[in-house]
């Protein structure tokens, strides 16, 4: 209510400074008993119409603030209801409902209802309140001027929402399409590999077309209707200052108003049709989205749903369900009445095992999904130890009742969240909190989500009989071993790649490994296969530039790419390696192009060395002119191209067939002179933030698997270990290589 006084005041006062200050008839003017000179006055209401606009709009940016976040708050909280109430429905449901589907309508569908609901009472009180305020400036100026700016806002209330309510029908045909498309494409998507196979692709892009084309005509006919009504409006809106022009005109002419009346009038008009625009702007919106909460909430309330005391208000205790398992004449249907099974009876005793034989598939799954109450009984009950399995709570089901299924689904994230899962039924926050968690944790309140976040405590040891999360992993890995995963866990983790900012304990223990490593080799005669990578030693089984900088790459990195590199040259030329590293490259182009011919370079072997063809006939035709013309006639595109080849290998990779210079293997890295390299050359010498990485090289003369480990020296220790293929699978007679 404060917002309409400003607004009154900023209609008033450009008036009161066209009559009463700048068309004063006298020099002087009394206000409220004090006489002010005519341009000290004029300064006072300029300065109060400063204020007045001022404090409007601070009013303004506080009020849309609140809006605003009174629409997020409420948009938070319906799709977190819709959310939570997927919990709620039949296994049915999800079979007939694309997940495409569901994730449009919970995220771009509820998108613009949110700006409705932060406006669904403000909007109309402020917009109704500013035309209030300016019609009654309006009336007080003049009646002619009040009845002229009201006179078509009755046409407009009602034409306006009649064309509405034929563009609503168009938006509820285009959301139903717009659902349909996001199913096909979901399918699409789920079933690529079968349409590639079948070839039935070219008619499944048909069907795209068909959808894509109905939902075009439906938006051009939204279009079409939607710009006439905006005509209409905007043309019925311009009339009013045509009666403004004529009629005020006229009765200043009269003099019957004055002219700063008239120019004050023509403001607070223009001022009013934003607010009216607002109010049939906020009328269609309501409407739109009224037919959008109900199309979304019709979808969100199937039939078969389970209740909500089911899900919420976990108890205090998980009691244990001990006791016969009792089927009484259950029986169950699917969502078309059809009978899954009919009329089971039996009992398994507690404490007991059992098998149940079934004729079909099927069968067994409905058997395993009743007990789960994924499937709800149409007919009888079953109960555990005399507790009737429908009247359950979820957490007690989940807690107590365990499922193994033969393809569990994996949700996103790492495979000890996965393994966790059946943990995290019921979160406990924690004693102390930081300031960032205590604030999410009240906004997450306010908005009616969970009040147990994601960083509190969702294990609990005493829950499994045990003291801390130590003794949980110690039997995580218990339960991994007894499946036979461990060995290709460990396989998949010597494949990843880990920033040490992320997991610092976990790269320490990496580096702490480094010792272990050592013993266990030399234990076990294998010390003549590591070859650690020190500053002062040429490591062989390591690329060139890989010595030169003391580093690895990130990422894999090209012939073509290093030479582009504006680095890379420079960086060369400071360590004054070029002569010798051209040597190589010409010893290795002639090596491969003995072996390989002109064209045997889409050999395997030769593709297992990672070099583009077409990269190396350039580099070959580039080392053959730097034979006849020296080095001084190759051009420094070309020069860095042939130096790159050899850069990217390592002695190993071509054996004693390339000398290697004494110099390259002698020479220290280059890191301990990088304080007199050139800025070029810093990129390239900067210190890798991995920990550990590991780099599988196949080579075309053996098979070599590199581990590397970074010290906190930024050393790497490296050890290589023969081909997995001269390994024999588990079982055999033969021994099996060492695992550090």
């Amino acid at each position: 209510m404060l917002l309409f006084p400003f607004l009154y005041l900023t209609l008033e006062l450009p008036k009161r400074i066209i009559n009463d200050a700048i068309g004063a008839a006298q020099n002087v003017v009394v206000v409220f008993g004090v006489p002010l000179s005519q341009t000290t006055f004029l300064w006072l209401l300029c300065g109060l119409f400063l204020l007045s606009v001022l404090g409007h709009g601070l009013l303004k940016v506080r009020i849309n603030t609140m809006k605003g976040a009174l629409s997020e708050r409420m948009l938070r909280r319906f799709r977190y209801l819709l959310v939570t109430r997927l919990f709620r429905f039949p296994k049915p449901y999800f079979q007939r409902t694309s997940q495409a589907e569901i994730v449009s309508m919970i995220t771009s569908e509820s998108e613009p209802m949110g700006g409705m609901m932060g406006d669904a009472i403000s909007q109309p009180v402020l917009q109704a309140g500013q035309m209030a305020t300016i019609l009654m400036f309006l009336f007080l100026q003049s009646f002619w001027f009040g009845l002229a700016a009201i006179a078509l806002i009755p046409l407009q209330a009602w034409l306006i929402p009649m064309l509405q309510r034929r563009i609503n029908v168009l938006n509820k045909a285009r959301i139903g399409e717009v659902r349909k498309l996001a199913a096909e494409i979901g399918e699409t998507a789920a079933g690529t590999p079968t349409l590639r196979t079948s070839g039935a692709h070219s008619y499944r892009s048909a069907m795209v077309t068909h959808r894509l084309g109905r939902l075009f005509f439906i938006r051009l006919d939204i279009y079409r209707k939607k710009f006439f009504m905006k005509f209409l409006n905007n043309f019925i809106t311009q009339l009013t200052p045509f009666f403004f022009f004529s009629v005020g005109g006229y009765l200043v002419i009269r003099g019957n108003v004055s002219l700063g009346a008239l120019v004050a009038a023509l403001a607070a008009y223009k001022d009013l049709s934003a607010p009216w625009k607002e109010l049939l702007t906020y009328y269609t919106s309501f409407h739109e989205m009224s037919q959008r909460w109900t199309l979304i909430t019709d979808r969100f309330a199937p039939a078969g749903m389970m209740e909500d005391g089911l899900f919420d208000d976990p108890p205090e205790t998980i009691g244990r369900l001990t006791g016969d398992i009792v089927f009484d004449r259950v029986s169950a249907r699917d969502v078309d009445g059809i009978p899954l099974v009919e009329n089971l009876s039996f009992t398994i005793p507690g404490g007991g095992v059992a098998t149940i034989s079934c004729v079909t598939p099927e069968e067994r799954q409905v058997i395993s999904e009743l007990l789960t109450r994924e499937i709800v009984p149409s007919e009888g009950r079953i109960t555990i130890g005399g507790r009737d399995l429908a009247s359950l709570h979820q957490a007690e089901i989940g807690t107590r009742i365990g499922w193994a299924d033969s393809a569990p689904y994996l949700f996103a994230g790492t495979i000890d969240d996965n393994m966790m899962l059946a943990l995290k039924s019921m979160g406990r926050v924690g004693d102390t909190e930081l300031p960032e968690l205590a604030m999410e944790r009240l906004e997450a309140t306010r908005s009616g989500n969970s009040t147990v976040l994601l960083e509190d405590n969702w294990i609990d040891p005493a829950r499994l009989g045990m003291q801390s999360l130590s003794d949980v992993r110690a039997w995580w890995l218990d339960i991994i071993e007894g499946m036979g995963a461990d060995r290709e866990l460990v396989r998949r983790a010597l494949g990843l790649r880990i920033a040490a900012q992320e997991a610092p304990e976990v790269a320490q223990h990496l580096v702490d490994l480094r010792d272990e490593v050592r013993v266990r080799l030399d234990g076990d005669g294998l010390l003549s296969t590591m070859r650690p990578f020190e500053h002062e030693t040429y490591n062989k089984a390591v690329p060139l530039l890989e010595n030169l900088l003391f580093a690895a790459p990130s990422e894999p990195v090209t012939q073509r790419e290093l030479a582009e590199h504006n680095g890379f040259l420079p960086l060369l030329r400071a360590v004054d390696l070029v002569a010798e590293i051209a040597e190589v490259a010409q010893a290795v182009t002639d090596l491969l192009h003995d072996t390989f011919g002109a064209d045997g370079t889409d050999h395997p072997l030769f593709r297992r060395l990672g070099i583009d063809q077409t990269d190396f006939d350039a580099t070959l035709r580039i080392s053959n002119r730097a034979k006849s013309d020296g080095l001084s006639g190759v051009s420094d595109e070309d020069l860095a191209l042939l130096l790159a080849l050899p850069c990217l290998l390592a002695p190993d990779q071509v054996g004693s067939f390339v000398p290697w210079p004494c110099r390259i293997r002698s020479l220290p890295p280059v890191r301990r002179c990088r304080r007199t390299l050139p800025n070029a050359c810093l990129s390239f010498t900067s210190n890798s933030t991995r920990p550990a990485f590991l780099t599988v090289c196949r080579w075309w003369r053996t098979c070599c698997l590199v581990w590397s480990i970074r010290t906190s020296e930024n050393a790497l220790i490296f050890f290589s270990r023969p081909s997995p293929r001269s390994w024999t699978n588990r079982g055999s007679s033969q021994k099996s290589p060492p695992s550090a």
